[in-house]
């Protein structure tokens, strides 16, 4: 089974699948948005867009109310293409810890999603992810995905692989290769047995050839499309890999294992 592991909701969603369907991609890890830049038609709608997304990864994405329309959106999504979407559901990060370990048992555990994120905490604060790694212990160790390109820094990574050390049944996933500190990002990950990496948004080629090489049960393929296309990051991955045992957990394998489908 090839899975897409980084992957956002898409207006339409038959857009969505019908990149995946070019693929060749079975399912997609689905994450809600508030930005949505397949929409735009020209720099100005592009520029809208964007500046939402700048709130988002700055850490300033609002309340919950502020998610829920996000959420619907999710839900709808996967209400559509049960079969194509793996749902992931993000928490806001400024909760009293009660309020975060209510959110997942409501919102994650009980609407049967598997998984929590794309997180995108303020940069320069990973720490204020905590108490969604402690509610994800909680519940039997639910995967957790970061966003990790930037405003993402080197100094948040170390925290991440710190407080991966504090909640080692949680698998956490630093996405986009850890934008611009992707050397820093493959050693914390290979040295920390609870972390994975998933590969989107390389703009070097032998990062992700290097990626591979050093942490191959704990890489994962992902386009984080609509940002980036299913096919060409399929394709990248098949350019530095040989047929085999790694390509298939690259490509699907080892994600398949942290959301109960192997």
């Amino acid at each position: 089974m090839i899975i897409d592991a980084h992957s956002h909701v898409h207006d339409p969603v038959e857009e969505h699948v019908g990149l995946l369907d070019e693929a060749g991609v079975d399912r997609a890890v689905l994450f809600a948005t508030r930005p949505h830049p397949e929409r735009a038609g020209d720099l100005t709608s592009l520029r809208r867009e964007m500046a939402i997304l700048d709130e988002a990864i700055g850490g300033r994405a609002g309340t919950v109310e502020g998610y829920r329309g996000a959420w619907g959106e999710l839900d709808a999504a996967l209400a559509a293409q049960p079969q194509r979407f793996i749902g992931f559901l993000s928490v806001p990060l400024d909760l009293e810890p009660e309020q975060t370990a209510a959110i997942v048992e409501r919102e994650v555990v009980g609407r049967g999603l598997c998984g929590i994120g794309e997180l995108t905490p303020p940069p320069g604060r990973a720490e204020v992810i905590e108490p969604v790694l402690r509610a994800a212990a909680d519940h039997g160790g639910l995967p957790v995905v970061v966003h990790g390109f930037a405003p993402t820094t080197a100094d948040d990574l170390k925290k991440m692989s710190a407080l991966a050390g504090r909640y080692p049944t949680v698998p956490l996933v630093v996405s986009q290769l850890g934008g611009l500190n992707w050397m820093q990002a493959v050693e914390l990950v290979r040295d920390t047995p609870s972390m994975y990496l998933e590969l989107s948004t390389a703009n070097i080629v032998f990062a992700v050839r290097l990626a591979i090489k050093e942490i191959p049960d704990r890489t994962l393929f992902g386009s984080d499309a609509p940002y980036g296309d299913p096919v060409l990051t399929r394709a990248l991955v098949e350019r530095v890999t040989s047929p085999g045992e790694v390509r298939d957990r690259v490509l699907g394998g080892t994600i398949a294992e942290l959301v109960g489908l192997a």
